[in-house]
């Protein structure tokens, strides 16, 4: 399963993701700046990046393709946790995941993870976020 695509920057849109440096982000913001005498439009894309949240930006033509990651968003339970790590299980696979607390876990629900809870959890590029807590 590939876990990025190409997409033309024209086509991207603030909320959706990109790849800036390897690194999946979340747009914050798209500027495109009018062509001049001899060169095309271009975008200034600022984005946040997901697991790190750091500010990125590039500036690209608004023709240009760029890489966005394939996000898969699952469910899954919450095993166990460690001061370092929560432990999860996917509610369809059943495969374990140890999810780093530190960048693997969306900031405002670092608190209210507890065992047996179910979450949402998003998988690109080999790396797993938790994002929210599911309705029980």
């Amino acid at each position: 399963m590939g876990d990025k695509t190409k997409v033309q920057v024209s086509k991207l849109k603030p909320g959706r993701y990109i790849l800036i440096d390897g690194e999946p982000c979340r747009i914050a913001n798209i500027t495109v700046s009018s062509p001049g005498k001899h060169g095309s439009a271009k975008a200034r894309i600022e984005a946040v990046g997901i697991f790190d949240g750091k500010v990125r930006s590039i500036v690209k033509p608004t023709s240009a393709e760029v890489e966005v990651p394939i996000i898969d968003k699952r469910t899954a339970q919450v095993i166990a946790l460690t001061p370092d790590t929560v432990q999860i299980m996917d509610m369809e696979t059943y495969e374990l995941y140890d999810v780093p607390i530190e960048s693997g876990v969306a900031d405002d629900i670092k608190d209210q993870l507890r065992e047996g809870i179910n979450v949402e959890y998003w998988e690109t590029l080999g790396r797993i976020k938790i994002m929210k807590l599911k309705g029980e």
